[in-house]
């Protein structure tokens, strides 16, 4: 019976349907206005350095019987809530409630020129949960979104019910080895970001070629360089570089006290800055996601590794089945 309901599971999270995929404008301005998400999209009003500013977020509650249990899913930094369409899909048909912010500075929140910090943003989703009543939760983080989720931890480990690192970046210090940058330098380089600029980089992403479907999730980006409000964009982009940069979680997992699973694609090849490394023998020595995964998974005490063969940066929607099944056995 139970293998019956997760081969289900699985099946309702891959369905592709047509239908399900917003229409992307040609333009699109800094909080994606015009663009659909897939499930009704909420907002947190909050005040950051005098600015008041709006916080979107998915609260989707459960299409099965409630368990009673929330997820709290964090995007990537070239990404936005959207792209969990199908983890959520499937969650929620296992009785989860989801959700799924969009951090100040990506999607439809807003993008002030502030100081960026993880420490900011993981308070920005603890308000969340707060305001919606949630005590505690499983957090589950992808690429930046990892390096957030373990901020989160840290700094709540009352709230996190467990911990689900999935590609994260940050699993090194890429102060180590990528040059700095100042702001001002990086947001001219976004500044120049074109869909052709951004799909090449996406493509990175997936290492046995890039899918056709993974454009529902880059064209938004893309549209959004054809709006006058992308200089705004390239700001927000060029502070959360310099966030990544400059607060590594790295040196700290060992200060993790929750049960904590990483689901690792074993050809990420990841290294947020590589354009900005010259040196061939010091970039060969980066990005090493199979051995970061490993050395990670032994510094958090009692941590699970999942390791997925011939994936990429996004095991969620490169190996969804088997990124699902690593995810529905841990939180279970």
């Amino acid at each position: 019976m139970l293998r019956c309901l997760f081969l289900l599971l699985i099946s309702v999270a891959c369905t592709w349907s047509a239908a399900a995929q917003a229409v992307v404008p040609n333009s699109l301005n800094a909080t994606l206005d015009g663009y659909e998400y897939p499930y009704p999209v909420a907002y947190l009003p909050l005040t950051l350095e005098g600015q008041k500013l709006r916080m979107a977020y998915m609260n989707v509650a459960p299409t099965a019987r409630a368990n009673g249990r929330t997820v709290v899913l964090l995007h990537g930094k070239n990404f936005f809530g959207a792209y969990w369409r199908e983890t959520i899909k499937a969650l929620a048909a296992a009785g989860f409630r989801v959700i799924v912010p969009d951090q100040i500075g990506f999607g439809k929140s807003d993008k002030p020129d502030i100081h960026y910090s993880f420490h900011q943003l993981a308070r920005n989703t603890k308000h969340i949960l707060d305001t919606l009543g949630v005590q505690k939760a499983v957090v589950v983080g992808h690429s930046m979104g990892g390096m957030l989720a373990t901020r989160f931890a840290l700094m709540y480990p009352a709230a996190t019910e467990k911990l689900v690192l999935e590609n994260p970046i940050g699993l090194e210090d890429y102060r180590v080895g990528v040059p700095f940058q100042t702001v001002d330098q990086a947001e001219a380089t976004e500044r120049k970001s074109t869909e052709e600029s951004i799909r090449k980089y996406h493509a990175t992403y997936y290492p046995h070629g890039y899918p056709k479907a993974h454009d529902q999730w880059l064209l938004p980006l893309a549209a959004q360089t054809r709006h006058p409000d992308f200089p705004q964009v390239a700001r927000s982009n060029a502070l959360t570089f310099d966030m990544i940069y400059q607060q590594p979680v790295s040196y700290e997992f060992s200060r993790v006290q929750v049960p904590t699973l990483l689901i690792i694609g074993q050809e990420d090849r990841t290294v947020v800055g590589k354009g900005l490394v010259k040196d061939p023998n010091v970039l060969a020595t980066m990005g090493q996601y199979p051995e970061l995964g490993r050395r990670t998974a032994t510094q958090i005490k009692g941590a699970k590794l999942v390791p997925i063969a011939g994936v990429g940066h996004i095991p969620h929607l490169e190996a969804t089945p088997k990124f699902l099944a690593a995810l529905m056995a841990f939180i279970k």
